[in-house]
């Protein structure tokens, strides 16, 4: 019996040898990684987060008084604050895909954005466009074929978000991506946008609770945008982010994760269909969202949102085909397995 014991805890001690020879021999995808088109990325590891938002509508009507209660009627879409685990690290964009980047893509794959390709354009912005005049009311001119990724109405650098994006868009820049590298590259779960954006916080913002802060962390809707849109200026966030449309990208400080721009800038698409009570059916692990659904989700409001919009736990959605002004995207580039390692003698 005592013969069999020290060969059983041999054996173990020999397996444990072996993995953490396997270990050393693959290690950990790097922390930072950057792909062909320039593109940064950072590892993401596992981990659980609260996904949602269940905060009362009274609590929501005292931090954001200027708005109608009607508008915090309407979050049930965030609720149930729930339990989600992220079971496998990954890597996100450290910041929204660039002008500049998604041009290379176009110039070296062919493709022809749906802004372009159906003649029917974006959105932009006009000076000279009255939106109480208009029909929907909407802040911006549109659709029209003047406007697109390449011009969105003001003026843009090679380092500021894209924008005028469909969801197919981004799909196909993943896509092209993965068949290019030989990685896989795709839109981010909703899942795990927000545990990404959260970076282990579970107040309002990442920076806290407090909306009059908002302009010193992100390019949101603030008092250097309300003079263009007066009729809005009572829900600018107080203080001046700097900019007035889009910002560079990486202009303020990432999160705890080193990530920039989670809130703010442009929204991001992700992955999933839309369901107003997707929460509560969602599985705890890596949720995808719906199978099916008539909306894609998007997230992290832009340069043109209002605080209340600006939260971690809020959900917008459009058709796949929207194209906006406020719209553009962020990639993942999933973490390739380690490789089984070769046996001693093997032939290459």
């Amino acid at each position: 019996m005592v013969r069999a014991t020290s060969a059983a805890l041999q054996g173990v001690c020999l397996a444990l040898a072996l993995a953490a020879s396997a270990a050393q021999a693959q290690p950990a995808a790097p922390a930072l990684w950057v792909n062909a088109l320039g593109m940064p990325f950072v590892r993401i590891a596992p981990g659980s987060f609260r996904m949602g938002s269940s905060e009362p509508v009274d609590a929501l009507a005292r931090a954001y008084p200027t708005l109608e209660r009607w508008r915090f009627e309407q979050l049930a879409d965030e609720a149930p604050a729930h339990t989600v685990r992220i079971t496998r690290a990954f890597y996100l964009g450290q910041t929204e895909v660039t002008v500049g980047q998604f041009r290379r893509f176009v110039q070296t794959s062919g493709y022809v954005p749906e802004s372009e390709a159906d003649g029917t354009g974006g959105y932009g912005y006009n000076p000279a466009y009255d939106p109480a005049a208009s029909a929907r009311g909407d802040a911006f001119e549109g659709r029209d074929p003047r406007y697109s990724w390449r011009n969105p109405g003001f003026a843009q650098g090679d380092d500021h978000p894209v924008v005028n994006i469909t969801w197919h868009d981004a799909h196909a820049l993943a896509a092209w991506l993965s068949a290019t590298e030989g990685h896989r590259y795709r839109l981010p779960t909703e899942a795990e946008w927000e545990y990404a954006c959260r970076a282990g916080t579970r107040t309002r913002y990442p920076h806290g609770d407090d909306p009059a802060a908002l302009a010193r962390h992100a390019n949101v809707f603030d008092e250097d945008a309300a003079p263009y849109w007066p009729r809005w200026r009572p829900h600018a966030a107080p203080g001046h982010d700097g900019h007035a449309f889009t910002a560079p990208v990486g202009r303020y400080a990432p999160n705890a994760f080193g990530v920039h721009d989670m809130l703010g800038n442009v929204w991001e698409w992700v992955s999933d269909w839309y369901a107003e009570e997707g929460y509560a059916h969602s599985p705890q692990d890596d949720p995808q969202g719906p199978a099916t659904g008539q909306v894609r989700v998007r997230r992290g409001g832009s340069w043109h949102t209002w605080p209340l919009y600006a939260r971690c736990g809020f959900r917008n959605w459009n058709t796949p085909q929207t194209r906006y002004t406020l719209v553009g995207l962020r990639l993942v580039r999933e973490i390739d397995p380690p490789q089984s390692p070769r046996p001693r003698g093997a032939r290459r």
